[in-house]
């Protein structure tokens, strides 16, 4: 067993962010290097930096506080795993300084009250500025899946999302949700990218995080998309395929086309149907082109064609 988070910050299991902070920021500052003269200071600093890794965020914490610390660092069992976002074991990266960084801003955060020289200087005020160049955090990037019929005609989704918000204090915060509304606009494609500047969480010295939504297409049951252009698959009896035929689509937006083929359908024809196929994202009015391929359906007596052969069917 390793040791208490809570007896290494010298808090109760009950304590609330802001205690913990207050807690940290106390212990931080008497075991720091540039104060500390104990010897035994700078593993109590580590110690007391992971235990504020932990209990300072509310997963971790939750882990730590229903499993225990074998929980936390061997991993969730399985029963759970569904239930909490938190599936793998928890690591501390063992920087100590760079926790002390993050909580107080800046570098050095003494470099207040000591000299060039390591001397102490004395000022009229009490506590520290937390001075320093805030630094933004990674962004945040979701997969947001999407099927052809949304891109197609556009939509609204909206999508809940909870984050650490600073409470008036300035100094303790608080988890809130917030519903975020993306307006997905006709013809996106697979990739694009939809940012919420600084949505993710608040803190002291701090830039939230950007959250960066990238669209994902779903499967879709008849069509297969690349660029602006749709794919459909027809299926049609080798007798069909010998003669003149007719074949019936049913678009993304409900209609049905009746496509005359007046060719000799072989394994590498295909029929292109101008302006059916998904709109530009450049220009809604303006769409793609879609891509009839055929799947010819031999008699069992005769050897059909190789399955690769319909993949050469697709234009360059």
């Amino acid at each position: 067993m390793g040791f208490d988070y809570y007896i290494a910050l010298d808090i109760s299991r009950s304590a609330q962010d802001a205690d913990i902070k207050k807690a940290y920021r106390r212990l931080a500052l008497k075991n720091h290097w540039l104060n500390a003269r104990d010897p035994g200071s700078a593993e109590r600093f580590k110690q007391i930096a992971e235990a504020y890794d932990v209990l300072s965020d509310p997963i971790k914490k939750a882990i730590y506080d229903k499993f225990g610390e074998e929980g936390l660092k061997g991993g969730i069992p399985p029963e759970f795993s569904s239930q909490l976002t938190w599936t793998k074991g928890y690591v501390f990266h063992g920087d100590a300084n760079k926790v002390f960084h993050e909580f107080f801003g800046g570098d050095n955060p003494y470099s207040d009250f000591y000299d060039a020289e390591g001397r102490e200087v004395c000022l009229n005020f009490g506590g520290l500025r937390g001075r320093g160049i805030k630094k933004q955090d990674p962004p945040i990037e979701r997969d947001l899946y999407l099927s052809l019929e949304d891109l197609f005609f556009g939509c609204t989704k909206k999508i809940k999302i909870s984050r650490r918000v600073m409470n008036e204090d300035r100094f303790s915060s608080t988890i809130k949700d917030k519903i975020l509304t993306i307006d997905v606009q006709p013809g996106w494609r697979q990739g694009t990218r939809i940012t919420f500047e600084k949505e993710g969480d608040q803190g002291p010295n701090i830039i939230p995080a950007d959250i960066i939504f990238i669209v994902k297409e779903k499967l879709h049951p008849r069509f297969r998309r690349e660029d602006d252009n749709l794919f459909f698959v027809s299926s049609i009896p080798l007798g069909k395929a010998l003669t003149c035929c007719t074949v019936e689509v049913r678009t993304l937006d409900d209609r049905l086309l009746n496509i005359p083929i007046n060719d000799i359908v072989h394994p590498k024809y295909f029929k292109k149907v101008s302006g059916e196929g998904m709109p530009l994202a450049s220009d809604p009015t303006k769409k793609g082109d879609l891509f009839i391929l055929f799947d010819i359906q031999f008699p069992r007596h005769l050897t059909p064609p190789k399955k690769h052969l319909l993949k050469q069917a697709l234009p360059m």
